[in-house]
This record gives C-alpha cells, sequence and structure tokens, in this order.
C-alpha cells in the first residue's frame, strides 16, 4: 500500500507515524508537503498531529486552506481514505470533511498523558479488527480536543454508527470522569457519513511499537491495512 502522510508546518507527529507505516508495518510512505499539488497516486491520506501554522486564530482553522487541502478534499470526495489525527482531526473538522468541532479542553489546560478509550463499532476502516468490549490506552496530547457537536448532529452521528472511539475508564467504563477534555458525549473519534473519513484525538502511532512497552493503537493500523488491502 502506498500511504501520504501530509506535513504542515509545525507538525511534529509525521515522523512518528511514517515510522509506524514504513518499520513496522512495511508500508510505501510519501512525504506530502502542505503546498503540494498532487498526491502522487496513494491509496490513503494521513493528517498528523502537531501544531499547524496558524493555531493562534483556531486550531486547523489556516491549515484547513493549504494547497494541499484541495486535493485531500477531491480525494475523499472520490471515496479515498482519509485519517486525521489530533491536529490532523481538527484540520478535518475545520474542512468539513468530518462532522463536529474541536475546542477548548474543558479546564482549559494541555493535556498530555495515557488516557483510555473504548472502539464503539466494527462498522469502520479505523475499528474492524477491534474488540468493542476492550479498553485501549493510548496517549493524548492536544490543548483543543474538547469534541463538540449539535444535537442534531449526534443523533445522526449515534443513529447512522460514525462514532468510532469513547474516553473511558481502565476497565472500559464509559464514565465523566474519564471524559478528560470535556467532549460530547466522551466522543474520541468519528467518521463522515461516507465512512471513508477519520478523525480521532488519541495518538495511536504513539502505542503502535514494543520497545514503548504499549501497542495498543497498532490494531488501529491493522484494522486500516486489513480492508485497504483485501
Amino acid at each position: 500500500m502506498k500511504f501520504g502522510v501530509v506535513i504542515f508546518p509545525g507538525s511534529n507527529c509525521d515522523e512518528d507515524i511514517i515510522y509506524v507505516l514504513e518499520t513496522i508495518l512495511h508500508q510505501q510512505v510519501v512525504r506530502l508537503w502542505h503546498k503540494d499539488h498532487d498526491l502522487q497516486g496513494v491509496d490513503a491520506v494521513i493528517l498528523p498531529g502537531g501544531f499547524s501554522f496558524g493555531d493562534y486564530l483556531r486550531s486547523g482553522a489556516i491549515a484547513r486552506f493549504s494547497p494541499v487541502m484541495t486535493e485531500v478534499i477531491q480525494f475523499a470526495a472520490r471515496g479515498g481514505y482519509v485519517f486525521g489525527i489530533c491536529n490532523g482531526f481538527q484540520i478535518l473538522a475545520e474542512a468539513g470533511l468530518v462532522p463536529g468541532a474541536l475546542l477548548h479542553n474543558k479546564h482549559r489546560k494541555f493535556i498530555c498523558k495515557n488516557i483510555y478509550l473504548r472502539p464503539q463499532t466494527n462498522n469502520s476502516l479505523l475499528t474492524s479488527q477491534l474488540d468493542t468490549e476492550q479498553a485501549l490506552k493510548i496517549p493524548v496530547a492536544h490543548g483543543e480536543g474538547n469534541y463538540f457537536a449539535d444535537t442534531d448532529t449526534l443523533k445522526e452521528l449515534n443513529d447512522n454508527d460514525q462514532i468510532l472511539f469513547r474516553y473511558c475508564d481502565e476497565a472500559g467504563n464509559i464514565t465523566t470522569e474519564a471524559n478528560h477534555n470535556g467532549s460530547a458525549e466522551n466522543i474520541a473519534g468519528v467518521c463522515n457519513a461516507g465512512r471513508n473519513v477519520f478523525g480521532m484525538m488519541p495518538h495511536p502511532e504513539r502505542a503502535a511499537d514494543a520497545l514503548l512497552g504499549n501497542q495498543d493503537g497498532l490494531g488501529i493500523f491493522e484494522s486500516m491495512l486489513s480492508i485497504i488491502q483485501a
């Protein structure tokens, strides 16, 4: 498979993603600069985490207008797979590629720690191979990860099985206490109605290597490969 990893000024998780894809999963990767106009025939696009330029306005608000995003939006409209993590999720939301918005964390503090999340469905590229009863320990690192959507959108997300992950405790219980950033309904990740664009705040690429003592995030990437390569 051929993955394209988009690099914005301020991206700081691009090499983490590339390492997981190339070294652990043995996939082909091309680096896509934010000013590029050619996706180079990739099978899937990943928008990594970091602090893209223009975050002083609102996370992802300026990056969403980078030239490469015109190509990404068209790619998604044709059914291409697009996956945004953390800042990448924020950019997808700003571009209207996934529903909702990401607001400041409820305590308005940057959060950097391991949290737990539970897959909510197997009906998605990211979760097809995951156990929906199993809590995953995945790191987060964000200041604006508070997922917001209006009542009607939340109902659609639930009705259409578009919620991919919710924050939970270590035992998998979805509780208020486990909702570290104040996200609506503990939501940690969603997909679009077409089920080809995905966004999540936690960083699975930081929990995908045995050397780090945690491979809970590796199953997310393996789920992607199991469907795209099928």
